[in-house]
């Protein structure tokens, strides 16, 4: 069973174990997420959705609702973009930290060890446990800040 077809099965029990409904809407929002290696928004969702599965009827509310599901019973993540809204990622990849440009709204991805024993070392001395954490740095990509 491929990874993908794992989260499927996930989603399937998560959803039985609420009493909800199974939906193929939903089925699709978590399978665009898991094939795509970039960030999207539900627009993105969206027009992917109409190019790829184009005998699906889903509109833009249902891939709305269909991400929020997902988010909540985290199979999913997003990234919030301010008045811009949010971008999505499958929560397939290990852990990873973010840099994000201000200017383009480029994501990349990174992990960096250090800074991973740094936290835990400050939680450690802070007698606290970490269950998740999320770094975000906003800033300006090599290809902004050379039209800057």
């Amino acid at each position: 069973m491929s990874k993908h077809d794992e989260v499927i099965e996930q989603l399937k029990i998560i959803v039985k174990q609420k009493g909800l409904k199974y939906t193929e809407q939903r089925e699709i929002v978590l399978r665009v997420l898991m094939s795509v290696e970039e960030h999207l928004t539900a627009e993105d969702v969206y027009n992917h959705i109409k190019s790829t599965y184009k005998d699906s009827n889903i509109g833009i509310a249902t891939v709305y609702r269909a991400l929020s599901f997902l988010e909540d019973v985290k199979l999913i993540t997003s990234i919030a973009f301010g008045t811009e809204g949010k971008k999505y990622e499958a929560n397939l990849k290990a852990h990873h930290d973010h840099l994000i440009c201000t200017a383009c709204g480029k994501i990349i991805e990174f992990l960096d060890e250090e800074i991973e024993k740094r936290q835990d070392n400050i939680a450690k001395v802070n007698n606290f446990k970490i269950t998740s954490h999320s770094m975000q740095l906003y800033g300006m990509c090599q290809e902004c800040q050379a039209k800057d």
